[in-house]
């Protein structure tokens, strides 16, 4: 993939990040005790987040100081 492409699979999987924040937390607020439900919008995030840092260091190149 190009920097370009990697920059927009990068908003996506933000705004994914986000719904899943908001989702997580209208599941609580609403009482909802699914913990199976809550447990698999988790686990989603976080594999979320792990492929955002993997596209983050792509692009940001290594600096040696």
């Amino acid at each position: 993939m190009d920097d370009a492409e990697l920059r927009r699979r990068l908003e996506l999987l933000r705004v994914e990040h986000r719904d899943l924040d908001d989702s997580i937390a209208a599941l609580r607020e609403a009482g909802s005790i699914d913990q199976l439900q809550l447990a698999r919008l988790k686990k989603r995030k976080l594999r979320l987040r792990d492929e955002i840092a993997m596209i983050e260091d792509e692009l940001v190149p290594d600096i040696i100081a």
